[in-house]
């Protein structure tokens, strides 16, 4: 089975990773938090002609949902959290404002994710990872050797957890006992900056990594 095909694009005020993945059909995609100042991406699934078969956020943070009500008006796509982050969806503006920004609230979830439900998209299944700590309702979703894995894994780092919901202990255990015991060679595609693997980082991530001492950054 080949890989998915899984498009970055990196916008906005926070430099926030944005993803399309492009199902085995080549025809339909997953929006993968889709933050501020995201509206090109329109452009890109018009020039492919691709469908949207569903609206995906990782978590709940601004930067991840800020234009959840636009590509559901645009596409009319599902949307999809978990339901422990579904409180955030109904305070983006809110959120948005103590950054001096400003956004839309989220539509109401159709889909709400659960660790060891499979997720269907586009003819395949996705596997979904529960892993809090970022958030509260953090998720992984994975495909064989690629996963998304939002704000809960860096290349070198790992989400801040001083943030409302939050929590430092309940971060590393999600990293460490879901994520690194997952095989070398999965490609992880984090919430911002660069791609990396669960290999490298079990072996070399300052925070979580084999030589760390645990300690919050």
């Amino acid at each position: 089975m080949q890989p998915l095909e899984i498009l970055r694009f990196t916008y906005g005020p926070f430099a926030e990773n944005t993803y399309l993945v492009v199902g085995p059909s080549g025809r339909r995609a997953m929006l993968v938090d889709p933050g501020l100042e995201t509206e090109p991406i329109l452009d890109a699934l018009r020039d492919r002609s691709l469908t949207v078969e569903l609206i995906l956020n990782t978590h709940g943070h601004l930067d991840h949902v800020a234009n959840n009500a636009f590509f559901k008006r645009a596409t009319g796509a599902p949307l999809a959290i978990h339901p422990a982050d579904r409180p955030y969806l109904r305070a983006v503006a809110a959120q948005a404002e103590m950054y001096g920004l400003s956004a839309e609230d989220s539509p109401e979830p159709d889909v709400l994710l659960a660790e060891g439900a499979p997720l269907a998209f586009d003819g395949t299944t996705l596997d979904v990872l529960h892993t809090p700590g970022h958030t509260p309702g953090g998720v992984c979703v994975r495909y064989r050797g690629q996963m998304l894995v939002g704000d809960t894994l860096f290349r070198g780092s790992v989400g801040r957890t001083d943030l409302p919901g939050g929590d430092w202990p309940t971060l590393v255990g999600s990293i460490r006992t879901k994520l690194f015991a997952l095989p070398d060679d999965v490609v992880c595609f984090p919430g911002h900056e660069g791609e990396t693997t669960i290999g490298r980082e079990r072996r070399a991530n300052p925070f979580v990594g084999e030589a760390a001492d645990g300690v919050a950054p």
